[in-house]
């Protein structure tokens, strides 16, 4: 096995008549879809850096075997509300680990999944470190405290929302990022 030097982050929507076929077109419009994709856990490599879609395009050949935090929702009722949403914490530790998070809701906002997302991404990464919070506080509070205590340098999120096609099609979303060597 291999430890990932490098991440890239994307997301996608595709609708289709076809379940699969909706979610292959979610992979197109995330320029994802040439991998053979395995999802892992969700650990932030130590020492992983984030670059660019572009850039990490660069790096991939057609077929390859390639590792990925996703999140993925599909619907095929007309305009329910659907999001995929991946979190990312990083401590401030270049040699500790951090933490990314999926969330697939339904019903909720890209902006209200994504502050989910980072959310719980921050919570584990807080919770490995020490670092002492009310849960019960909201997220802007809490993300206060997590950045204050000079153990997390970090959040962020990625997100996808979409509504349910009109008439009936499979809508689908993804949010990844994408692990290269």
């Amino acid at each position: 096995m291999y430890l990932p030097t490098k991440i890239f982050f994307t997301k996608g929507v595709g609708r289709h008549k076809e379940y699969l076929s909706s979610f292959e077109l979610a992979l197109r419009n995330a320029k994802i879809e040439i991998c053979n994709l395995v999802l892992v856990s969700s650990i932030f490599p130590i020492g992983c850096k984030r670059i660019s879609v572009e850039e990490g395009l660069k790096l991939i050949t057609p077929g390859q075997i390639t590792h990925c935090v996703m999140a993925r929702n599909s619907t095929n009722e007309p305009n329910r509300l659907i999001a995929a949403s991946i979190g990312v914490a990083i401590p401030a530790d270049p040699n500790a680990y951090g933490y990314l998070s999926e969330h697939h809701p339904y019903g909720q906002t890209e902006k209200v999944a994504g502050e989910y997302a980072e959310d719980l991404a921050a919570t584990m990464l807080a919770t490995t470190l020490g670092v002492d919070f009310d849960a019960d506080k909201d997220w802007s509070e809490r993300e206060d405290i997590y950045k204050m205590s000079g153990k997390i340098v970090r959040t962020f999120n990625v997100t996808q929302s979409a509504e349910g096609d009109k008439n009936g099609l499979w809508t689908t979303v993804v949010a990844a990022g994408i692990f290269l060597p």
